[in-house]
């Protein structure tokens, strides 16, 4: 099987397991989205909006990190934090011991943005990590959601 085939399969199976309603079209998106995504060490779109190639809603920076607003949602909060540097660092399952520095550094900032945001009763903090988990860009990121209360088992 072909990988286009092998992508059109999974969509069939993924969607026949999708209700018809919005929230299920927009999670169909995401789904085609991080099938359809490629894993790469070229330029991502994330890198883009680090060197402000493409505008964001950026909530926190620093000499390491960037965070800003999810152009798509999931929560009324959804903050994705970004290493400015991807040094390998495509998905969590490509760690290095050398990455812990900057893998610390990113749940720091989830917990300083989440403060900031002022998600005192909680939130979620989710790393996808490949097709089957949703990632869609190859530059490790953390979402950070809150705003709403999470459900269990998720996704």
């Amino acid at each position: 099987m072909s990988n286009e085939e092998n992508i059109s399969s999974r969509l069939t199976v993924l969607r026949s397991h999708l209700s018809p309603d919005s929230s299920a079209s927009a999670m169909a998106s995401e789904i085609e989205a991080a099938l359809a995504a490629v894993p790469s060490d070229g330029p991502t779109i994330f890198d883009k909006i680090i060197n402000k190639e493409i505008p964001a809603n950026v909530v926190f920076e620093d000499d390491k990190v960037l965070a800003f607003r999810d152009i798509a949602p999931q929560a009324p909060t959804h903050i994705l934090i970004i290493p400015k540097v991807r040094d390998g660092l495509t998905r969590l399952s490509k760690a290095e011991e050398r990455h812990c520095e900057i893998l610390g550094r990113l749940l720091y900032t989830a917990k300083l943005v989440a403060k900031q945001e002022g998600l005192e009763d909680g939130f979620r903090v989710v790393i996808n990590d490949g097709p089957q988990a949703g990632q869609s860009v190859y530059h490790i990121h953390v979402h950070v959601l809150g705003g709403r209360q999470m459900n269990w088992p998720p996704g």
